[in-house]
């Protein structure tokens, strides 16, 4: 299959990756005549939908988006379908004139139509053909006769290649690493099909039905023990809001299936603000807060616990007369038309967050806890017998102590009132690996790198010992952008890293920020050499220890060294137990 659809497209082989992870999609969705089925349907219970299949290779045309399209720009740009997008519904196209591979789901089809038959007329291929040869050759250019005798342009034009270099550092980007054989080899015709389930339906006719029925009736049950709404008949004038289930698989690191979760989820764009909703801002834990604790922790040799909230949001009291629909699989027979009032937040609404912060500063506050002037979700209690700190991201928690008595009282108070799971030790907060070392802790990211990097491993990233060449200057990109989104996502997961424990690389993802508008091959290989560099370092991480117990800061700055716009570039850090805090 793979052979034959480079062939007939008659694309250059360079894009066999393409082409492999398309017959892959086209195979599992093919009738088999020895199961009479298609996997497809075998793994997830139900019969393909196979309409929106179309021939590989063939003309398309995308839509520009809106915020690229100008008033006398063209709607839409030329390009070739190479395939179907992973985590979304949308096309695969490679664009003939960046050479780059998009995504999008506003596409228009000719697949009656390849590149080599509507990329250039005849008659233009001949004329380009000849003045190529001629001016290579040296001899001059005898015109043609023709009906019109139209005027000739001079200008050498150059010929169209569609050689090994057809997409150039974009086939790095996109396509799969290794050869074709050993690729081939490895590659189950099953293994994309693995979908968490949309809706409810799909969920309870999926191989997986028994479950999901599970996790929706334990989903069920907290919500009911919580008394989260009633059933009423629905007031003269009121709306409803409707809710839908989310279903997701969680995976341990070795790929296998840890939990099935179900979580019902309240259509909060639905909500009017005004009159469904008023204010929506809940405030988190700094991660600075984070840093400056876990040194505290170090320097003062505290008993660092965690603790998560189970269904947090349900927690929250509304204030607010919210009316929602009963959710699908759980419709009272006999009150089908009766719709559920919210006496509790539900996952979804626009207040939710606001909602359960105000009743655990409610709650916390009451046992003799006190607010932090500097962060609202950092909480302190000190008695004659122990001192503890409460630290609040949302439903996670981190809980120091003097000593275990503390921890445990703590704890206990909090689950009498919350439905708590106790995670004992701290180990990962936000994805940030907690390590206890003989004279402190240690905040490292290695997984969540090693996530980013096999995300971006189509770059082929190599380690380096720098994040940035100070010898090389970046400039803003002229031509059209280069995986805009993409390179805006990668900013982003550096970003993160960044922000919490690798602080070495703030410079490099500082400069790199500036061209996520329009970004260019260049500043793709520079993302590489970040990712290469986080590659080799992946272990590194912020190190807290006893000394010095004092607060440190550095700063420094240059002059007038942006490229283009002549700005100055400065820079702090302050540490604090031997370890950077902000």
């Amino acid at each position: 299959m793979l052979n034959a659809m480079i062939v007939s497209a008659k694309l250059p082989f360079n894009l066999w990756g393409e082409a492999l992870l398309t017959a892959c999609h086209v195979h599992n969705r093919v009738l088999s005549k020895k199961i009479q089925s298609s996997p497809y349907e075998l793994w997830n219970g139900r019969k393909p939908n196979l309409s929106y299949l179309k021939v590989w290779g063939c003309i398309a045309y995308f839509r520009v988006p809106d915020p690229k399209r100008t008033k006398l720009g063209p709607r839409a740009i030329k390009s070739v379908f190479v395939g179907y997008a992973v985590n979304s519904k949308a096309y695969r196209l490679l664009d003939l004139s960046s050479n780059t591979i998009v995504e999008s789901r506003d596409v228009e089809f000719i697949e009656n139509k390849f590149i080599n038959d509507s990329q250039i007329e005849p008659k233009q291929t001949q004329e380009s053909d000849s003045l190529v040869h001629d001016s290579l050759s040296g001899n001059k250019r005898i015109e043609p006769s023709s009906p019109s005798e139209q005027r000739r342009s001079q200008r050498v034009r150059k010929e169209k290649d569609f050689g090994p270099d057809f997409i150039s550092y974009q086939v790095n980007v996109y396509l799969v690493e290794g050869n074709r054989e050993k690729v081939l080899s490895k590659l189950p015709f099953v293994g994309n099909v693995e979908e968490d389930p949309s809706t409810y339906s799909e969920a309870m006719a999926s191989r997986d039905a028994a479950f999901w029925r599970e996790a929706v009736n334990d989903e069920m049950d907290s919500i009911l023990s919580n008394n989260t709404w009633v059933l009423v008949d629905l007031p003269p004038g009121s709306n409803t809001i409707g809710c839908k289930w989310v279903f997701r698989r969680k995976y341990r690191t070795d790929g296998t299936i840890q939990t099935f979760k179900a979580r019902l989820v309240a259509k909060g764009f639905r909500q009017r603000e005004g009159i469904d909703y008023f204010d929506t801002y809940a405030p988190v834990a700094r991660i600075t807060s984070i840093r400056v604790l876990i040194a505290l922790a170090s320097i003062y040799k505290l008993v660092v616990h965690q603790m998560d909230v189970k269904t947090a949001f349900l927690n929250g009291d509304l204030d607010e007369e919210v009316y929602m629909d009963q959710p699908e699989g759980f419709v009272l027979p006999g009150s089908e038309k009766k719709v559920c009032k919210l006496v509790k937040s539900l996952y979804g609404l626009k207040q939710a967050p606001k909602q359960w912060h105000e009743k655990f500063d409610t709650v916390i506050l009451a046992n003799g806890f006190k607010h932090n002037g500097a962060d609202k979700c950092v909480y302190s209690k000190f008695t004659s017998e122990y001192g503890v700190i409460v630290c609040l991201y949302v439903d996670d928690m981190l809980i120091f102590g003097t000593n275990m008595l503390g921890v445990c009282e703590t704890k206990k108070y909090l689950a009498s009132v919350f439905k708590m799971k106790d995670l004992n030790e701290a180990d990962t907060i936000l994805g940030i690996k907690v390590k206890r070392h003989s004279e402190g802790y240690a905040l490292c990211q290695n997984h969540y790198i090693e996530k980013v990097l096999f995300k971006y491993k189509h770059l082929n990233i190599k380690e380096v010992n720098t994040p940035f060449d100070s010898n090389y200057k970046l400039v803003e990109n002229t031509g059209r952008a280069i995986a805009q989104l993409e390179f805006a996502s990668a900013i982003g997961s550096m970003m993160y890293a960044m922000h919490c424990t690798r602080l070495d690389i703030a410079f490099a993802v500082n400069r790199l920020s500036r061209y996520t508008s329009n970004p260019s091959a260049e500043h793709w290989k520079a993302i590489a050499r970040v990712l290469g560099y986080l590659k080799k370092t992946k272990d590194l991480g912020l190190y807290y220890s006893g000394y010095p117990a004092v607060l440190e800061g550095y700063s420094d700055a240059n002059w007038v060294t942006s490229v283009g716009d002549n700005k100055s570039t400065s820079g702090w850090i302050f540490t604090l137990g031997g370890g950077a805090i902000s």
